[in-house]
């Protein structure tokens, strides 16, 4: 299922805190995500839970997995009251199929920008998610796919920071951008400056795009 978005999907990973969840909101974010490890930014269920029931109605509230067992996702999730699921790491098509059926929404990170079209694919899949690792390198390998008008799946562009948002969002048809280690002082911990300049840059960017934005479809999945 589509996530209900206006504008430019903003979305801000790895918060540890509530403290810098809805800071991250109050400056303009749209969405934001929990990682649940094991990674530096792994944040517990019961610190989740607490500030999932505290955000806005609207704001988009993402589980991050890696590797993890389905049954494990969907119970987090639903438990959690989480709008999305982000996977990444290996899991098999049977795996992704059943948490797609359980849960709301479905974002795919890809590795390589060669797998998108391969991830695309499937219909458990609603969104793709470039790079999966948070380097920009990475990401700029990835700009032939951010832009590629056969692409059937929205695209989220990560490994950004508060200046090369403009650039990507600017001139590729991106349906939403994602933050991580570019906008921290250190793992987990935002810098409030570079957040805020990361968000504020990201929506000046869309409203003076270069490249005309696709319609997606309400809801082509699950």
């Amino acid at each position: 299922m589509l996530l209900d978005a206006e504008g430019l999907f903003i979305k801000v990973s790895g918060l540890t805190s509530e403290a810098d969840t809805l800071f991250a909101i109050a400056l303009g974010a749209n969405a934001v995500s929990f990682d649940f490890g094991p990674t530096p930014r792994q944040i517990s269920t019961t610190l989740a839970h607490d500030i999932v029931r505290r955000l806005p109605s609207g704001v988009v509230s993402v589980g991050i997995f890696h590797s993890e067992m389905p049954e494990r996702i969907v119970e987090i999730t639903n438990t959690l009251g989480l709008s999305a699921v982000q996977i990444e790491g290996t899991m098999s098509k049977s795996a992704l199929r059943y948490v797609a059926e359980r849960v709301r929404t479905v974002i795919r990170s890809v590795t390589r920008a060669d797998d998108a079209y391969e991830f695309e694919a499937d219909l458990g899949v609603d969104y793709l998610l470039l790079p999966e690792s948070d380097r920009h390198d990475d990401m700029l390998a990835c700009l032939s796919v951010f832009d590629d008008p056969l692409l059937l799946r929205p695209v989220i562009a990560s490994g950004l920071d508060e200046f090369s948002v403009v650039g990507l969002v600017q001139h590729y048809d991106v349906w939403g951008v994602d933050a991580l280690s570019g906008i921290e002082s250190e793992p987990g911990v935002k810098d409030p400056v570079k957040m805020g300049e990361f968000i504020s840059n990201a929506r000046w960017a869309f409203e003076n795009a270069a490249v005309p934005r696709r319609s997606w479809p309400e809801d082509d999945s699950n």
